[in-house]
């Protein structure tokens, strides 16, 4: 019975977790439309999605390892390449070029946020309604 209710809240849990990661990423983006050399980042939504769905979500595991050149050097790890739920973010081409280098088009950006925040909500209302929906189907009948 659990494992019923889990997978139809699956999905849109899934898309919520990374409807979230995606608003982080592209608030990082517009947080740093004037820091040179700035590239903006981005990840395609729906092959993550489906990849989260079917369980071959890849696990954010810290990043480039460090060389330790002496025994007393503590071991660490360089920084990810993935978003903090997993997710492989690439680079965004430029539509302008800019001189400092930065890759963040404002006006894309916004729209992309917006879009996003739609969709999130959107998401929040429909697994919202599930929920009742699923409550109201277990009280029992007077």
């Amino acid at each position: 019975m659990i494992d019923r209710l889990t997978e139809s809240l699956n999905f849109y849990s899934q898309a919520l977790n990374l409807r979230a990661e995606r608003q982080k990423v592209l608030a990082s983006n517009i947080a740093n439309s004037d820091t040179p050399g700035y590239k903006a980042r981005d990840f395609d939504f729906s092959s993550a999605l489906h990849a989260a769905v079917d369980g071959r979500q890849p696990q954010a595991e810290g990043g480039l390892s460090l060389a330790t050149t002496e025994p007393g050097h503590i071991a660490g790890q360089g920084p990810s390449t993935s978003a903090a739920g997993g997710v492989d973010l690439a680079y965004r081409n430029p539509t302008q070029p800019s001189l400092d280098g930065n890759t963040v088009d404002m006006n894309a950006e916004r729209v992309q946020f917006m879009d996003n925040s739609v969709h999130y909500r959107a998401d929040l209302q429909i697994l919202g309604s599930q929920i009742k929906g699923l409550k109201s189907a277990m009280e029992p009948t007077r």
